[in-house]
């Protein structure tokens, strides 16, 4: 009998190890955007329904704040603490400064990216707004390297 209840103890255990483990799997999978205050930022004539081909907020010392704590929130766990990648997604220190970045980030910012039917990035823009998006690309320009 103690065979047994060994045996019984350790399917158990080993049961329990495997849905521990399917939990650690699933934690990167949906995830609810978090807020960012951006009510100290000047009003984006158009709102978020006509974005800006350019950032409004480039070099702006309060939207690089904000959008630090913002990409924190929201980008990081793809993208990397400090932008730097850990092969998830794009490292973002990479994205081009001025109009040429501006274009492709706001691209992706506002529609998301999915390929063969697989969500690789959420599209935010609506989720989070122009304000919101213009501040994480005023403090990704402070990370470009092109090294």
């Amino acid at each position: 009998m103690t065979i047994r209840t060994g045996r019984a103890a350790l399917i158990a255990a080993a049961a329990i190890a495997s849905l521990t483990a399917g939990t650690s799997l699933l934690a990167h999978g949906n995830v609810t955007p978090q807020a960012v205050d951006t009510s100290a930022l000047p009003d984006i004539e158009g709102g978020n329904d006509t974005w800006m081909a350019e950032n409004p907020y480039s070099g702006n010392a309060t939207a690089i704040a904000i959008g630090e704590s913002a990409y924190g929130q929201n980008c990081a766990r793809c993208h990397g603490l400090e932008a730097i990648s850990g092969g998830i997604a794009p490292d973002l220190r990479y994205l081009e400064p001025g109009p040429s970045g501006d274009e492709w980030f706001v691209e992706r910012f506002r529609n998301g990216s999915s390929h063969d039917g697989k969500v690789y990035m959420p599209p935010f823009g609506e989720v989070l707004g122009q304000k919101a998006g213009w501040a994480i690309r005023a403090w990704l320009e402070t990370k470009y390297t092109d090294e």
